[in-house]
């Protein structure tokens, strides 16, 4: 991961299987293949014969799961998994998910990737009718509606659940006798399905967990779908009409391994596009081309193919330091930073570098970057960046709530490189991003969701929205207006 976007965290992981002797330890190793998508914690829950088993605590997968016994009571042929960080409730085992609901008439374990945009509305209205939540997470919501349903069956009720709550999510919910998959009317959290050679059905956040479990993929699970996976097989049904692909543009800048495929397009293969456009459209003379560890390789491959300038690695990852983002206090963040990466003084030393990295978020990190190649000897540092300015909250499932923590919602791109020391800084434009993803849906932004660059969001904001606007200055809340007014989407959404 890129050293810049580490201080953002992505929201969580889903692995599920159904059909397979081994379910829990295929989970095991579907939701390795997931960790980078969270850290904080994992669980897994098991179906064996409906009898459905759980275990879950905080830490890394290895460190929650390096008890064998713990293995050996996940029995039967069905599970799902989870890997946490947390953008809704606390860091407490409490938490961690799968939650395990034991109900009279049958037990249910549900986990969620994303985030919902209405949890506090909801949860404050299930409280004041008598829900007693057991976390404070915005998971858990989602059961109590299903059971507050008048519907006549756990599927009906389940719709009515999916189309009560806002935001970015991708279910998963494993009963007695199914695996169930859902996603949101915009497909913000990707989810894709997979089938082994053994006949087993395969649920991921990702397809990289596919291809660890040697699962040969089937397809994406569009917007406002519900995937029934059971002995029977699988069937798609539909819990609402409404949607209109709105896919994180994140996951393909940073958050997904670029070995990855969303909705078919390679995501090594978008950032290294990315970097092909930032070359046309920022060039610069310089001697070489750097990549930040790791995300930003794809796209520095990209921007020395695309000049002929040689791509070397003059920056190196100390692949075993914690994250910076666990880092309560800026010093300590920046102490980090020089614990994870060093410059190689033998490149660097009186040439002339291209640095290329997937964003800049506070900017204390880019600044460091270009100070350690600084003291390498580098003669001069040019950083170029493959995505648009950050400059606004995301509210579906990416920890960026507030707009003080981004450094270009309120410097202009000359600021930002007299803060972070460069002789030169450049961005991605909007349209490189979206023209070098590809995605090319029927819908706004070629089906990509840009709200973090350009404040365009798909969806109402809800609980979030008032406490956002107040966040900002007369300027830029008469900006947004403007944005508002010239959206290229149909719904009465931000003011």
């Amino acid at each position: 991961m890129s050293a810049e976007l580490e201080d953002i965290n992505e929201e969580c992981g889903v692995f599920g299987v159904w059909g397979h002797s081994d379910a829990a330890r295929l989970t095991y190793f579907g939701l390795h293949a997931l960790q980078h998508r969270g850290q904080e914690g994992a669980g897994i829950v098991s179906n064996d014969h409906g009898q459905l088993h759980g275990y879950r605590g905080l830490g890394l997968l290895t460190k929650v799961f390096s008890n064998e016994q713990v293995m050996e009571r996940l029995t039967g042929n069905c599970a799902i998994g989870h890997v946490r960080y947390a953008t809704a409730g606390s860091g407490s085992v409490d938490n961690i998910q799968p939650f395990l609901f034991r109900f009279h008439d049958g037990d249910v374990a549900l986990a969620h990737n994303g985030n919902l945009t209405n949890c506090t509305s909801l949860r404050n209205s299930l409280e004041d009718n008598g829900a007693i939540f057991h976390s404070n997470s915005d998971t858990e919501i989602l059961m109590h509606l299903i059971r507050r349903s008048n519907k006549p069956t756990f599927m009906e009720g389940l719709k009515e659940a999916l189309r009560t709550v806002h935001g970015g999510f991708a279910y998963l919910l494993l009963t007695q006798d199914a695996l169930i998959g859902a996603t949101d009317p915009n497909g913000f959290r990707p989810l894709s399905l997979g089938r082994m050679q053994n006949g087993a059905y395969v649920l991921a956040s990702e397809t990289c967990a596919l291809d660890i479990v040697s699962a040969e993929f089937i397809r994406d699970i569009e917007p406002g779908e519900i995937i029934v996976i059971n002995d029977e097989g699988y069937r798609i049904e539909h819990y609402t009409d409404h949607v209109q692909h709105a896919v994180c543009s994140m996951e393909f800048i940073y958050f997904a391994r670029p070995d990855s495929n969303i909705y078919g397009i390679n995501v090594h293969s978008a950032r290294k596009r990315m970097g092909i456009r930032l070359a046309k459209e920022s060039p610069v003379d310089a001697d070489m081309v750097i990549g930040v560890p790791n995300s930003s390789l794809s796209a520095a491959a990209g921007f020395a193919e695309a000049t002929g300038i040689p791509n070397e690695m003059g920056l190196i990852k100390n692949q075993y330091v914690a994250r910076t983002f666990i880092q309560p206090t800026q010093e300590l963040r920046e102490q980090g930073v020089r614990m994870k990466l060093s410059a190689v003084r033998g490149v660097v030393a009186g040439k002339r570098v291209i640095v290329i990295d997937d964003s800049i978020v506070r900017g204390t990190t880019s600044k460091r970057i270009v100070q350690l190649l600084r003291e390498a000897g580098a003669k001069e540092v040019h950083m170029r960046i493959s995505s648009p300015p950050l400059k606004y909250p995301c509210f579906y499932g990416i920890d960026i709530q507030t707009t003080k923590e981004l450094i270009a919602a309120k410097h202009s791109v000359e600021e930002i490189r007299e803060y972070i020391n460069a002789d030169s800084l450049a961005f991605l434009s909007l349209d490189g991003l979206v023209e070098s993803i590809g995605l090319h849906k029927p819908a706004p932004y070629g089906g990509l969701c840009v709200a973090y660059f350009n404040g365009d969001y798909p969806t109402a904001l809800d609980d979030y929205r008032d406490e956002f606007l107040a966040s900002l200055t007369p300027q830029e809340r008469e900006h947004l207006q403007e944005v508002k007014q010239n959206s290229k989407y149909s719904h009465e959404s931000l003011i």
